[in-house]
């Protein structure tokens, strides 16, 4: 698979990234200034989660890997410096979180990302 939108991402590169066992490898994906949305349950589509810059990022991707589960690229689309990708993450106990990313990209690396999540309960 590796469709190519700069030499620096391509979905294998994101690929090994999410399904790493730390979020380092998907953290250096992000510019320094980039930002993430998240949409959920609690963080509904008037007031998202807005994350400012790498550090915050990683700091949230930190938490998530620091948690006993998997995760798996499903799908994603590389179009110029665009990007859309699915996610699946399980837990031990079955529960499941499902995960839709659109992503902008510059020089290779993510500098805008909305997500919309949704987890079993």
């Amino acid at each position: 698979m590796g469709t190519t939108a700069d030499p620096g991402f391509d979905t294998e590169s994101l690929r090994r990234a999410i399904e790493g066992r730390t979020a380092a490898p998907l953290v250096s994906l992000y510019t320094p200034d980039a930002e993430v949305r998240i949409v959920d349950r609690y963080d509904q589509p008037s007031r998202p989660k807005v994350l400012h810059g790498r550090d915050a990022i990683a700091e949230m991707l930190d938490d998530v890997y620091s948690r006993d589960m998997t995760h798996r690229l499903d799908r994603c689309v590389v179009q110029g410096d665009h990007a859309a990708f699915t996610e699946e993450c399980t837990y031990p106990d079955g529960e499941r979180v499902l995960a839709e990313s659109m992503l902008s990209l510059r020089d290779g690396r993510i500098v805008e990302q909305t997500t919309i999540q949704v987890w079993d309960e």
